[in-house]
């Protein structure tokens, strides 16, 4: 099992969430380097890495998606972008999108997250990666 080191950034996301797992296996699909781990934020492992980072989320209700990249936390909208900022292809133009206000990328975030169950669904637990995904996530 990897632990994440300066050149492993932390993708914290809700493991229920149908539209989240698929987020974070489009990142596995756009991640040749292998620059992210993985780790849902209802795990312990998830809670702990947020607690070491000052960073309060309730395991029941989460809210964002968190990333740790060189120890510093980024949530909603900032996270999504820095995420896709790190992804192969032409994945990083999506930068240009923090020309807008961080209120109003934040705003349609908050909108997403408010429906992704009743747009995508939920599973009753998180779902267990397949062996060759195994080690990219955080146990």
């Amino acid at each position: 099992m990897p632990s994440p080191s300066h050149t492993m950034h932390t993708i914290l996301f809700d493991g229920v969430c149908n539209f989240c797992n698929a987020s974070i296996h489009f990142v596995i699909d756009h991640d040749q380097a292998g620059k992210f781990v993985f780790a849902s934020l209802q795990s312990e492992r998830g809670q702990a890495l947020l607690r070491a980072h000052q960073y309060v989320s309730d395991p029941n209700d989460p809210q964002s998606v968190v990333l740790i990249k060189n120890e510093r936390v980024y949530e909603k909208s900032d996270a999504a972008l820095e995420i896709a900022r790190e992804l192969s292809g032409l994945w990083p133009l999506l930068s240009v999108f923090r020309i807008f206000p961080h209120f109003l990328r934040d705003g349609v975030y908050n909108w997403i997250a408010r429906n992704r169950y009743r747009w995508f669904g939920r599973l009753d637990a998180c779902r267990v990666p397949t062996p060759e995904l195994r080690q990219r996530f955080l146990v």
